[in-house]
């Protein structure tokens, strides 16, 4: 499972692995230091992505979606 994590200061998007989960990154491009929420937090998008083998996405609220 991958995870599209955006940068909420310079919108900067890049595709993570799931171990990024619940752990705080620098954006590569502005080094912005932001979170990326927990799997769990997200069940149902999470379940969703389980199934479709596809990707998470994550909003620069930190809102994850399927």
């Amino acid at each position: 499972m991958q995870i599209i994590a955006q940068c909420p200061r310079c919108g900067n998007s890049w595709r993570l692995d799931a171990t990024a989960a619940d752990r705080r990154i620098r954006c590569l491009k502005c080094r912005k230091l932001f979170k990326i929420p927990k799997l769990e937090e997200v069940p149902k998008a999470a379940e969703t992505i389980k199934h479709a083998k596809g990707s998470i996405y994550v909003d620069e609220a930190g809102k994850t979606y399927g």
